[in-house]
């Protein structure tokens, strides 16, 4: 017989995950998880415990704002910075967990998606795990933008997640009802974005990968079967000692260009109460920004003028918080 779980204040297990480092915390009911997940989406709660998924704990970290401030979107100390925050809410969630096993609990961190999180990749695998950017939308902390990424009141989209699924009984966080995303009149995830993958109300993720995992495992792989297919001895150990090589290298010993890598439509974002104060003097001109871009987000502005939004928005709708 399983053990009864205990029950705790919400309020005590946001204070908890506050102390320990967080900046955000909301919990999600699993019970919305499971009706409700993602189009796309590989896991819901039951896919990955048939126990332990009452309550999806979601905590968030805020980047440090000189990173945000540094406009190039390869600059590998930006990338190493960020990877030490994905330590920092990591171990949050660890410590929280652990806290929570004390007092009776049970469950499981969860791992932040390094590749697309809603879809599976064509050769047959997918790195994806359950949504933590719906989940957040779930446990009360934002809604989803113009590209899918999550926004926050306080943060914008500058924020990484970790989360814990668990047995706890507690109060759960309702989804915010207002959208925070300005939509295509505003666009500036679309026009900054190095790839160019944003679309309307949806983003191009195998596009996405190469940026803001520049340095992962498909990277790695590529440059493993160019060394393995070189004839030549002398070019096979000039790929070997090539940069391409040092980064993975690198990549692999701090994972800074793996699970960290591009987040320029998080940093120019306008949504959240640090942008005025902390990165508009360096961020409020978009070099990528181009003719084109902006012709297809007029498009799109007249479109929802019309009253006509793509099939991706209605797919996203109880996300991007949207009224029915």
């Amino acid at each position: 017989m399983d053990p009864l779980p205990p029950t705790l204040s919400a309020a005590d297990i946001k204070a908890k995950a506050l102390a320990l480092g967080a900046d955000l915390v909301g919990i999600a009911d699993g019970r919305n998880l499971e009706g409700h997940a993602p189009p796309g989406s590989p896991k819901k709660p039951s896919e990955m415990t048939d126990r332990d998924g009452g309550r999806l704990i979601v905590l968030a970290k805020r980047y440090m704002s000189g990173t945000s401030r540094i406009t190039r979107w390869d600059e590998r100390h930006k990338h190493y910075n960020d990877e030490l925050t994905i330590d920092l809410i990591e171990e949050a969630a660890l410590r929280l967990l652990y806290w929570l096993e004390d007092l009776g609990g049970s469950g499981m961190v969860v791992p932040r998606a390094v590749e697309n999180p809603l879809g599976d990749r064509s050769d047959g695998w997918s790195p994806a795990n359950l949504s933590l950017e719906h989940g957040a939308v779930e446990a009360g902390l934002g809604t989803l933008g113009l590209n899918l990424q999550l926004l926050t009141p306080e943060f914008g989209p500058r924020v990484i997640l970790s989360g814990i699924l668990c047995n706890v009984v507690c109060e759960t966080d309702t989804p915010l009802t207002t959208p925070l995303c300005h939509g295509p009149e505003c666009g500036r995830c679309l026009s900054t974005c190095p790839g160019d993958v944003v679309d309307h109300w949806a983003r191009d993720w195998a596009g996405c990968d190469a940026y803001r995992s520049p340095h992962g495992f498909e990277k790695l792989s590529d440059q493993m079967v160019k060394i393995l297919g070189e004839p030549d001895p002398d070019a096979k150990l000039g790929l070997i000692k090539s940069e391409e090589s040092f980064h993975s290298w690198m990549s692999i010993l701090r994972g800074a260009g793996v699970t960290t890598g591009c987040r320029r439509c998080q940093d120019v974002c306008p949504v959240g109460g640090d942008y005025e104060t902390l990165h508009k003097d360096a961020l409020d001109e978009i070099p990528e920004d181009t003719p084109e871009k902006q012709a297809r987000l007029a498009k799109m502005v007249a479109r929802e003028k019309d009253g006509a939004r793509p099939q991706s928005f209605d797919a996203q709708r109880r996300w991007i918080g949207a009224p029915e």
